[in-house]
């Protein structure tokens, strides 16, 4: 068996939600959970580290407050909450650049705290998962992730950004090639870059998308909701190769789609927990 998980960046108080039902919904009638990586209190004038407008914002009016939660968006909150096929994970607190690439640990704690209580306050369930900003970590929000979370989702892992306390196991992981491990009670999953981006030929994703899931045993793709509307309308051929990946993890009989919490043995998966390149979830 092959386990997929479908992680889509970027969700905010700004976010409309017919993008979301435009993407998600051949997920959800087929009952294929979607991650939604969800800004807790979006900065409403959030920069990319080039210093270009965050793209997510699109929505946005000049008249937004400097932070927006994400309970202000009742009716978003509301669609959420009606189809539970969403899961929604703790996407950094704020999205500043490299919001999570901070010694201070004391700040880096505040962060997260803060964006577990906006998350918290929409009454949403959330996985007890993590994903930073622009997928930057210092060690001390490594260590304060991992006492908060079973699960951390990044593009990688820099053996200089981790707590040295964990170098052997990354060293063991680098030894055995692994995509993916563990710390503790806490898994590690990289994912294999953004297969589902607009910055690829539509026609060449699926491909793409076959050869991860068939070159290894659990395989998180990332897709941010914003880019399939770039120009204020759905760009037409980037949503059509999503739904076509809908159909294959859909129909796929040797694939199973599944979640954060499954794979970290968090509270709401545990009963189907599964293991990752040989080692089960703690607590499994």
């Amino acid at each position: 068996m092959r386990y997929v998980i479908l992680r889509d960046d970027d969700t905010n108080a700004l976010t409309p939600v017919e993008c979301l039902e435009t993407l998600y919904r051949p997920f959800l009638a087929r009952g294929l959970p979607v991650h939604l990586a969800t800004i807790p209190a979006v900065r409403t004038d959030a920069r990319t580290p080039a210093g270009e407008r965050e793209g997510f914002l699109f929505a946005a009016q000049d008249s937004e407050p400097a932070v927006l939660p994400l309970a202000a968006n009742a009716g978003l909150v509301a669609y959420l909450r009606a189809n539970p096929g969403f899961q929604i994970v703790q996407h950094g607190c704020h999205h500043d650049p490299f919001e999570f690439d901070r010694r201070d640990r004391c700040e880096v704690a505040r962060r997260l705290d803060e964006g577990a209580a906006r998350l918290a306050e929409t009454g949403l369930p959330v996985a007890s998962a993590f994903v930073a900003p622009h997928d930057k970590f210092s060690p001390e929000a490594y260590e304060e992730a991992a006492r908060r979370f079973r699960v951390i989702s990044s593009g990688w892992f820099e053996w200089r950004r981790v707590p040295p306390r964990w170098w052997p196991r990354y060293l063991w992981k680098k030894l055995r090639r692994a995509p993916h491990w563990q710390v503790g009670r806490t898994r590690l999953l990289s994912h294999p870059g953004c297969l589902l981006s607009h910055r690829r030929d539509p026609a060449t994703i699926l491909d793409a998308i076959r050869r991860a899931v068939a070159e290894q045993e659990v395989t998180v793709l990332v897709t941010h909701w914003w880019e399939y509307f770039r120009n204020g309308a759905p760009d037409t051929a980037f949503v059509q190769a999503l739904h076509r990946t809908a159909a294959f993890l859909g129909t796929h009989p040797d694939i199973c789609v599944t979640t954060f919490d499954e794979l970290g043995g968090g509270q709401r998966g545990a009963s189907r927990a599964v293991a990752v390149d040989g080692v089960a979830p703690a607590g499994a």
